[in-house]
């Protein structure tokens, strides 16, 4: 896994109970899970260049933690009018750095928004859902959150831009995509060959699947499968679902729910393989707990919830908060109120 996830990352071989609503030790990923609880997998990470140790404390600035400076850091901040105009800066820094890692990411974004992606809003959206308060708060620099077609167009040249600063030295912006995600489909080939047996994997299941990169992926590692992207935002969604139309189509066509993860509709014991993949680090407490309730639910006995993550100890995310984005007081406080991605 990249070093964004390897820490976070687990695979469980599980039965169909949730183990938030039980006891239950994890066992050595080595022997046979007994039954009724969790194996965790950890994957891992994408060797650092030279030798340089990629998880750990980096020493935090001067304005960050519990000193007088960052109180005043955060009374600027607090300032609704000066915050606008931070915020503007750190979303032109973002997309300046990676346009300098060659990912057009104005071109991309004028591109969705220019097509004709908005017609694909009546057939994915549910308009009887009712989103979860926590959701509906500004996120990720846009004051609507993920409920805007500019969130939702810009979602690809972030998720590059992203895996690019988890490996650096990947030679393309592809390259370092193939290695993020292509350690995360390992590390769930390497579980199921190790304790599913001759098992098929039938019907999978992406929970807070945003524009779909990490549905694609899947979908293609099991192309007999029938694959579901689920997601809160229509907007994403809309995306994911004008992106798959221009590729060549699927023998298994995949199929995009609006649905709130927490609480999904779907019917119990109904998927081989439930991934979460890059959601709940974003997700306030509660909502995570909702998440992976859900996973289980839908669970057939014998099945596999697949979680791949950021790292908290990640050196290169905390360079990105503490150098390159908005300050980490800001970052923290949108934080508790973010949403599956």
């Amino acid at each position: 896994m990249s070093l964004l996830a390897a820490s976070s990352t687990a695979f469980s071989k599980l039965s169909h109970q949730s183990p938030l609503r039980r006891t239950s030790a994890s066992t050595d990923s080595r022997s046979p899970p007994p039954h009724g609880r969790v194996v965790v997998v950890r994957a891992s990470p994408v060797p650092a260049a030279d030798g340089v140790e990629l998880e750990g404390e980096l020493e935090l600035p001067r304005w960050a933690g519990e000193t007088s400076l960052s109180r005043f850091i955060g009374a600027l901040i607090s300032f609704k009018p000066l915050f606008s105009v931070m915020k503007l800066g750190a979303r032109q820094l973002l997309i300046g750095n990676a346009e300098k890692t060659n990912i057009p990411w104005r071109e991309m974004t004028n591109e969705i928004l220019n097509s004709d992606v908005y017609k694909e809003m009546e057939s994915v959206q549910n308009p009887s859902l009712v989103y979860p308060d926590y959701y509906l708060n500004p996120f990720h620099a846009y004051d609507e959150g993920n409920l805007s077609w500019l969130a939702a167009a810009e979602a690809e040249a972030a998720t590059m831009s992203i895996a690019k600063l988890a490996v650096p030295d990947a030679p393309t912006v592809d390259e370092a995509n193939k290695i993020v995600r292509g350690k995360w489909l390992k590390a769930i080939e390497n579980h199921l060959k190790q304790y599913s047996g001759n098992s098929e994997i039938n019907d999978i299941l992406d929970i807070g699947c945003s524009i779909g990169v990490s549905t694609r992926y899947l979908a293609e590692m099991f192309p007999s499968a029938n694959v579901t992207g689920l997601d809160l935002s229509p907007y994403f969604l809309s995306v994911a679902q004008y992106k798959e139309k221009k590729k060549a189509a699927r023998i298994k066509p995949i199929r995009w729910i609006h649905a709130n993860g927490e609480c999904t509709g779907l019917p119990s014991k109904s998927f081989d393989l439930v991934s979460l993949a890059y959601v709940l680090h974003e997700c306030p407490r509660r909502a995570t707990i909702g998440l992976v309730n859900e996973a289980f639910r839908l669970l057939r006995p014998g099945g596999t919830i697949a979680v791949t993550d950021n790292s908290p100890k990640s050196k290169v995310l905390q360079i990105q908060k503490f150098a390159g984005t908005l300050p980490s007081k800001v970052h923290v406080a949108q934080k508790h109120r973010a949403v599956p991605r």
